[in-house]
């Protein structure tokens, strides 16, 4: 194995090639030259790099090494149907418009296409020894000729029975024109012949995997972890498809589609019909990839790509092992404990936790509260919040935003219930939700025919906040309660990513909420004012440079300016503009950025004062939290926004301020805990390459994760323990008395 503390060279020549040298201090002065920034698609490729090196780490358990090979699979899925797909439309427009690093459309897909080739040659190679690994555990993917006679007996039963009749060969020739070959599909080009002559026939099967309740991975034996591929086991059963034909190959290819489809009209009238249109144009979008297993020959590459339109020299990839890499999620389910991630169980907030009559009644007298996700539990808090707002008679208003959430999500039956108890409803659905779509779709009419007012926000604008409003009737009057977070509604990924959360009845963020929500009713723009919430499009960006122009001057004056940012992806030109500038006048600045950084650090005279890590961990990083000093009187944010230009100018999303010291206190301990990580964390390079931080021998190799797993058992037995001694108190009182 590898040091894991290394930096790619392969990237770091990819982004300094066309670099121009740094020049003296004095001669930066122009910060959109393009050696500044770094290119978006490559450094969002790096990420997964990072996301690799989980794989090969020997200090993660094996199934976890396995999941995260699975993930950089289903990444590089994504990556091809959105950014090279998009990049493909560009060149097939003819636009010739740079990127802000100055590359064109057809320097970007080259470029990625040069380090995702890289990335899947040390992809196989790791799967072929990770494989080895799990049968050293009794896991076993075994090739159909690994079998022995009794097994594909019973293998072949079970073809016959459950498998045969899925099927639908295609032959394709003048009177069976190329089939339709759908969106990661797995498929066999099997070609035959009759006996006695030599014409070749060519035939598509499709693996039918999707809704037929069987799983890549047929286990062999009842009782066993020994598997056999499901195209494999097709593969293997052919003669009965195509009697008395001889079998002259069979080769295993799968597509990747194009999934920029989106129609965007101000003109639009109708945006639910449009995105039903958008999703049957999805079908049928142009190929982008076309992958293919290492025995299929040049002529059957070459008429494939024909077929499907794209070029045979860059676009066909080979894959040596398991084609379509995200189903392996199959066998990271094995419960085999040992080989695992320790178990967590996300517990009840601390402030949370107890028999309360009701959420509303501490939040009022107890709140503000700041929820962390997978560490405390999102169906004590965010779950209990909602259900307790669908069945409280003094509940009179629930209105959310919905971008995703699960498939038996408990969020869609408060709503109903809601709606069932006499409440007035209104949910936002974000139908352009990538890949959620046909979801969204559903859950909007589900809604509907409950008589919940659903509307589906601006017409031109995504909308990505994450809000739910409650308005209650206390014994002051009417109060309104709110909860705001950085993550979905979607109670999977509240376990698997790390978000936080903000439960408040704060006034003026109530007031905001009204003006937020009647705008995203009404479908269009006219002015709203906010006092506390920093909303975008219209708000949120000026805001950030107005913050950071004001550490500037703060610095300028001899006080120490400090920004700390924690986001996603950093690519907003003007915000990276103004943190140059911000460095330039001494102004200290962290940024924990997950993926994509175009921001280039530690370059004198322009960005030695930023420093910037990404975390990789167990839990996927997905909280926002935006920092100012501002001379003392500090500034916290958390909220739906990365510092991207469609979440700042094309999307709507919501940022909060967090007030209360103790909630402050909590924040400071997240930033201060992930800047220090050595476990998780990797250093960024002024040339975009990432150097993996190393624990010193005598340091505990505990990550950031790790340690707010075991600050929130902390803070929920200290807040037991206190509970405990209140309780005995009132008991001594009574005893008294």
């Amino acid at each position: 194995m590898e040091n894991l503390a290394h930096s790619d060279s392969n990237f770091s020549e990819q982004h300094s090639s066309e670099q121009t040298p740094v020049p003296a201090l004095e001669q930066i002065t122009d910060l959109t030259a393009p050696q500044w920034y770094l290119n978006r698609e490559l450094s969002w490729l790096e990420f997964n790099r990072r996301v690799f090196n989980e794989s090969k780490d020997e200090r993660n358990p094996l199934l976890e090494r396995v999941f995260f090979l699975s993930v950089i699979g289903s990444n590089l899925d994504e990556f091809f149907m959105k950014r090279i797909g998009g990049l493909k439309q560009q060149v097939g427009a003819g636009l010739k418009l740079l990127s802000s690093d100055g590359r064109t459309p057809q320097q970007q897909i080259d470029e990625s296409y040069e380090m995702i080739r890289q990335l899947l040659e040390e992809q196989q190679k790791l799967e072929r020894e990770l494989l080895h690994l799990l049968a050293l555990h009794d896991i076993h993917i075994l090739k159909y000729s690994e079998l022995n006679a009794q097994e594909r007996e019973q293998l072949a039963s079970y073809f016959h029975e459950l498998i045969y009749p899925l099927l639908t060969p295609q032959g394709m020739d003048p009177a069976h024109p190329f089939p339709f070959i759908s969106n990661l599909s797995l498929n066999l080009l099997v070609a035959t012949r009759h006996k006695d002559e030599e014409h070749i026939f060519l035939n598509r099967i499709k693996v039918p995997t999707t809704g037929t309740g069987i799983t890549r991975f047929i286990p062999i034996e009842h009782g066993t972890h020994r598997y056999v591929l499901f195209e494999d086991l097709i593969a293997h059963n052919l003669e009965t498809i195509f009697p008395d034909m001889v079998i002259e190959s069979c080769e295993l290819f799968r597509v990747t589609r194009n999934a920029i489809t989106e129609q965007w009209s101000e003109q639009a009238l109708d945006l639910l019909s449009m995105i039903e249109t958008a999703l049957q144009d999805r079908k049928f979008a142009e190929i982008v990839r076309l992958e293919v297993d290492g025995s299929m020959t040049r002529e059957h590459r070459g008429m494939l790509a024909a077929h499907l339109g794209i070029d045979s020299r860059k676009d066909v990839f080979t894959v040596d092992g398991i084609m379509g890499k995200r189903d392996l999620m199959e066998i990271v389910s094995i419960d085999k404990q040992e080989l695992h991630f320790p178990p967590h169980q996300p517990l009840d907030h601390y402030r949370l936790a107890g028999d309360f009559p009701s959420i509303f009644h501490l939040i009022r007298e107890e709140g503000p509260f700041l929820l962390q996700h997978p560490y405390e539990s999102f169906s004590s808090s965010v779950e209990r919040f909602l259900q307790e707002a669908s069945v409280d008679p003094k509940v009179l208003v629930i209105k959310m935003t919905l971008y995703r959430t699960s498939a038996n999500s408990q969020i869609i039956q408060y709503l109903l219930d809601a709606a069932r108890n006499g409440k007035q409803v209104a949910v936002v659905v974000e139908l352009m939700a990538r890949f959620d779509e046909s979801a969204n779709i559903h859950w909007a009419a589900h809604l509907e025919q409950a008589g919940i007012h659903v509307t589906y926000g601006v017409v031109g604008l995504k909308t990505h906040s994450k809000v739910i409003f409650v308005v209650r009737r206390d014994y002051e009057g009417l109060k309104r309660y709110a909860h705001i977070g950085t993550g979905n509604y979607h109670a999977g990924t509240a376990r698997a990513y790390s978000d936080l959360g903000l439960l408040t009845c704060d006034n003026e963020i109530g007031n905001d909420l009204t003006e937020f929500f009647n705008f995203l009713t009404l479908g269009y723009a006219p002015s709203r004012n906010y006092q506390k919430l920093l909303p975008s499009p219209k708000i949120l960006k000026r805001t950030l440079l107005e913050n950071i122009k004001r550490e500037i001057e703060h610095q300028k004056k001899g006080k120490k300016g400090l920004i700390q940012m924690k986001t996603n992806a950093l690519t907003d030109q003007d915000i990276i503009m103004a943190l140059y500038t911000a460095s330039q006048a001494g102004v200290h600045v962290d940024l924990i950025v997950r993926d994509s950084c175009l921001l280039r650090p530690g370059i004198p005279g322009l960005s030695e004062n930023i420093h910037v890590i990404s975390l990789v961990g167990r839990f996927l990083e997905h909280a926002r939290i935006y920092y100012f000093a501002n001379n003392g009187r500090e500034q916290y944010y958390i909220g739906s926004a990365d510092i991207m230009k469609r979440n700042l100018d094309r999307r709507v999303e919501v940022i909060a301020p967090v007030e209360t010291t103790g909630l402050q206190k909590q924040l400071r301990e997240v930033l201060d805990l992930q800047l220090a990580d050595k476990r998780g964390a990797w250093e960024m390079q002024s040339d975009g390459s990432y150097i993996q931080r190393q624990p010193e021998k005598d340091e505990e190799q505990c990550s950031a994760q790790e340690l707010q797993i075991e600050n929130s058992e902390k803070r929920l037995a200290e807040a037991r323990r206190m509970f405990k001694r209140q309780y005995s108190k009132k008991i001594a009182k009574r005893k008294n008395k």
